[in-house]
């Protein structure tokens, strides 16, 4: 039977979720964060989010778009997500065949992907021209059973707040998150400057959970935080966890993800999930005293496109 790839329909959100919870359990996705993604996008991005069908069943799925807020113009991203009982159908190939074609003809020079780090995965990259760059781990921790370290006593001048606490003006987190962003490994740069971009992307986002999103003062001042994002049911994940460069080395994002994963475990969540690039050192190092484990590596692939 034929696969066919055509573009993402409000109807389809349910079914996407299922498939990328099924080929890629780390992640945290919702029908709700489908649709606002798509929805939202900003027309820089050129995104596109494309289906998979075989025997009118939606298989496999990619995200696709330009890197518009990247300092090195003709950036793209997409990764192929193909159900694990659907594999071996042409899926993920002609997903991403046609992402590339998009990709181009809006003036893309490279694409980035990610690939899991086993031989199928690997292989298929590289046969269709994708050369590793980076790699990455998802962790997962066991909040229904884990240990978590209790809540140390706060140094005189730093208090706990909360994402929703900055309701009223969340410049501060956004300039917070730049800064910090500035600062992470990756491939493409990013130039963040939007504030009205990272208001309906991040500050929008609806897997963002402004209550479980930890944020350090010190002195009156943003020092450190740590992004909560959650599918509203059982699953958590750390959308990015930051110190501002003039505080570092004092234990403060520690101390924000404690502050939020026990929040988190009270709310009832059960799991949570982090992804570091392999070479920050101090993030995994803060994790693995969380009681994180590695639970799928990626590798980061990139094609030169013409």
């Amino acid at each position: 039977m034929t696969v066919i790839v055509r573009d993402f329909r409000a109807e389809d959100a349910e079914a996407v979720t299922l498939v990328r919870r099924a080929a890629l359990p780390c992640e945290v996705t919702t029908p709700e964060s489908l649709l606002s993604g798509a929805k939202s996008a900003n027309p820089a991005k050129k995104y596109r989010l494309l289906i998979a069908e075989r025997k009118d069943e939606i298989i496999g799925t990619a995200h696709a778009g330009i890197a518009y807020d990247s300092s090195d113009p003709g950036q793209s991203y997409v990764t192929p997500h193909v159900h694990p009982d659907h594999r071996g159908h042409g899926a993920g190939g002609l997903l991403l065949r046609t992402a590339e074609e998009h990709l181009g003809a809006h003036g893309a020079t490279s694409v980035y992907a990610w690939a899991m780090d086993d031989p199928e995965s690997l292989a298929f990259a590289g046969k269709r021209g994708y050369r590793p760059t980076r790699t990455a781990h998802f962790q997962r921790l066991d909040l229904a059973h884990g240990t978590l370290p209790e809540l140390p006593v706060l140094p005189p001048g730093v208090e706990l707040r909360t994402a929703a606490d900055y309701e009223d003006d969340p410049r501060p987190l956004f300039l917070a998150d730049a800064e910090t962003t500035a600062d992470e490994p990756g491939d493409i740069g990013t130039d963040f400057t939007d504030y009205e971009d990272w208001i309906t992307h991040t500050w929008n986002d609806p897997l963002l959970d402004r209550r479980l999103t930890t944020v350090v003062v010190v002195n009156g001042e943003i020092a450190a935080f740590t992004a909560a994002l959650t599918d509203r049911g059982t699953r958590y994940a750390s959308g990015m966890t930051g110190t501002m460069r003039a505080h570092r080395g004092r234990g403060l994002a520690k101390l924000a993800k404690t502050d939020s994963l026990r929040r988190a475990r009270a709310a009832g969540f059960t799991d949570a999930f982090t992804n570091n690039d392999a070479d920050n050192g101090p993030m995994l190092a803060i994790n693995r005293w969380f009681g994180y484990e590695i639970f799928v590596t990626e590798v980061r692939h990139v094609r030169e496109l013409g």
